[in-house]
């Protein structure tokens, strides 16, 4: 067995982890505060990186301008869905609110083709390109550069999480909703907050991913990895977001590499029976998770 390839292909598949750790981190903050499984993720990043094609390309804003024009537009689409159609559903039975989001990714992929076409586009550069070398091992510079981005924001999200007023709100609200009512938080609104900060992270991830391999219509796939993620990490576990992200990337560039790419989401979903059929709620997820 060559070492050095085995190296490379973990590196990378380590750094694809480090994305797919940043979209469940969307996915996961919904769901604490809302309990809302959203399965249009994969959409909303799509939505995000095509906002940023349209800041940068179209509009021909600056890089540095163009990225949080995408990221703040994200954030308003996401409050505009929390309160269109997620919170005329409280109160509904789950599958109601399950459904809507099966519903939200077609129509937000529809929106996508209507108005940017269905054809591929490239994102502009915006990620350094010098060749990144890990002593000798090669690691492709889009890849290693988007992973410390995600890194960076992963930290700074936790960490305004941990000491933002918001944040705490959140957190309070996740643990005990009637207990955060009691003590004066405005629930309504901190569910407002989880999907404008789920929109704002997972267009972060989207501008990321595009700049790495353009834009389509066909971006949504990559949520179903995501999902994958969250559901074997635990649906309600920020640190199963994060490991279980590491994890899928590893596992997807090894049989990718050996088996073929066509097997990547074959073996994901392999590893993904095969946790839930020894930890149902996901290897960091709390007994307590509804499920559908």
């Amino acid at each position: 067995m060559d070492w050095l390839t085995l190296f490379e292909i973990c590196l990378t598949g380590l750094a694809s982890g480090g994305l797919y750790a940043l979209a469940a981190l969307a996915f996961v903050m919904v769901y604490k505060a809302t309990r809302v499984v959203n399965l249009a993720i994969g959409e909303m990043l799509m939505a995000g990186a095509y906002l940023f094609f349209t800041f940068a390309a179209m509009f021909a804003l600056p890089i540095w301008l163009a990225i949080p024009a995408a990221v703040l537009a994200a954030g308003v689409l996401g409050g505009v869905i929390e309160r269109t159609m997620i919170r005329p559903l409280l109160g509904e039975p789950p599958i109601s609110v399950f459904m809507v989001t099966i519903g939200l990714g077609s129509v937000l992929v529809g929106l996508v083709e209507v108005i940017w076409s269905a054809d591929q586009k490239r994102l502009p550069d915006f990620l350094p390109s010098d060749p990144i070398m890990v002593g000798e091992a090669f690691l492709s510079p889009k890849v290693f550069w988007g992973a410390v981005i995600a890194a960076v924001f992963i930290a700074a999200m936790l960490l305004l999480f941990r000491f933002w007023r918001g944040g705490v709100a959140l957190r309070a609200t996740a643990s005990d909703q009637a207990a955060a009512y009691s003590v004066g938080i405005n629930v309504p609104r901190v569910f407002s907050l989880s999907w404008v900060v789920g929109a704002m992270i997972a267009a972060v991830s989207g501008i990321i991913v595009g700049s790495i391999g353009g834009i389509s219509s066909a971006m949504g796939v990559f949520g179903l990895s995501v999902l994958v993620v969250v559901i074997v990490g635990g649906l309600d576990s920020v640190l199963g977001a994060l490991v279980a992200g590491l994890l899928i990337g590893v596992i997807e560039a090894l049989a990718g590499f050996y088996l073929g790419g066509e097997y990547k989401l074959l073996a994901t979903f392999i590893v993904l029976v095969a946790v839930l059929m020894l930890r149902p709620y996901g290897l960091f997820g709390t007994h307590e998770i509804e499920r559908l």
